[in-house]
């Protein structure tokens, strides 16, 4: 009798607390779907986008500027330095894309200052992510009027002989000695050519480039420049080897002076690659360089952009 009381208190408590357990939760679902709890919202959008991983390294947006070098004259293939190396940097499953060639043939940094204000060449400086820039040659060659191109000029190319002949005129080379943004300065024999004769228009040119380089920039600080160095297209010349060779070393020192004060951008060298090699590399009109010349400079600036 006492076994049967017991039995039944048990199941009663058992049911109650059944009961009891449904109730609460029957009211925490109900106070869920009223009241619903999540992640909390941010208050504000996020001020900006991390870069994807997907813009690898090897995606490059490549716009040139500058000179006939830049351009690619000389070169039968029509190619150049720019056109090769867009090619290289797209072998192997790369990806590189040429924007533009914005190369002009007896381009001056004079010039070339002047044409950074244009609204188009900005727009195309913004869409690039690596940037090739080739100046100079012409305000430190044709300053000097190394090329003979001034009213006296057949006191350098009737003492200037790589063997029997004098040297060719470049194409780039205007009919007089007057050239934008270069004084003109008076002619002199190879015999009396000196770095200093032929470092007259360094100052000037090298304060425009730096102005190049700071506009290039502040127009687009997170692409890489890469400045292309200058050879000595007269070395092989009797009188235009010592000072050619101090002339555009000294050019060469000042642009890397002013590349280093930017952290985006690397002098590229070419002076070793066409020293001694001037017959291999030079086209025939003895100032740009040829096919293979192009060639050697598109390694040399892969080689940097990588």
């Amino acid at each position: 009798m006492n076994d049967s009381k017991w039995t039944w208190r048990t199941v009663s408590l058992v049911s109650i607390l059944a009961t009891l357990l449904l109730i609460t939760g029957f009211v925490y679902a109900v106070s869920d779907i009223l009241n619903p709890k999540g992640e909390p919202l941010l208050s504000s959008l996020p001020q900006e986008t991390a870069a994807p991983a997907a813009a690898a390294s090897d995606e490059y947006k490549i716009l040139a500027l500058g000179d006939s070098l830049a351009k690619g004259t000389g070169d039968n293939s029509g190619q150049g330095f720019v056109k090769r190396t867009v090619d290289a940097l797209s072998a192997n499953g790369g990806k590189a894309e040429l924007l533009g060639n914005m190369g002009i043939n007896g381009l001056t940094t004079a010039a070339l200052e002047s044409k950074l204000q244009e609204e188009g060449v900005q727009y195309a400086l913004r869409q690039a992510n690596v940037i090739l820039i080739s100046i100079g040659g012409n305000d430190l060659f044709r300053g000097s009027d190394i090329l003979g191109t001034g009213g006296s000029s057949g006191q350098v190319a009737a003492s200037a002989k790589p063997s029997e002949e004098a040297a060719p005129q470049t194409p780039e080379a205007p009919a007089n000695n007057k050239v934008e943004g270069v004084a003109p300065v008076p002619t002199a024999s190879a015999g009396e050519l000196t770095p200093e004769s032929l470092l007259s228009a360094l100052p000037g040119a090298a304060k425009r480039l730096g102005s190049i380089l700071d506009t290039v920039a502040k127009v687009n600080p997170q692409a890489q420049v890469y400045y292309i160095g200058l050879y000595n297209p007269f070395g092989d010349i009797e009188g235009l080897l010592i000072p050619g060779n101090q002339a555009v070393t000294a050019w060469n020192n000042a642009a890397m002076d002013m590349i280093n004060r930017h952290q985006n951008m690397t002098l590229v060298p070419t002076f070793d690659l066409f020293d001694r090699h001037l017959a291999k590399y030079l086209s025939n009109d003895h100032f740009h360089p040829n096919g293979d010349g192009y060639q050697r400079m598109s390694e040399r600036i892969v080689q940097a952009v990588r």
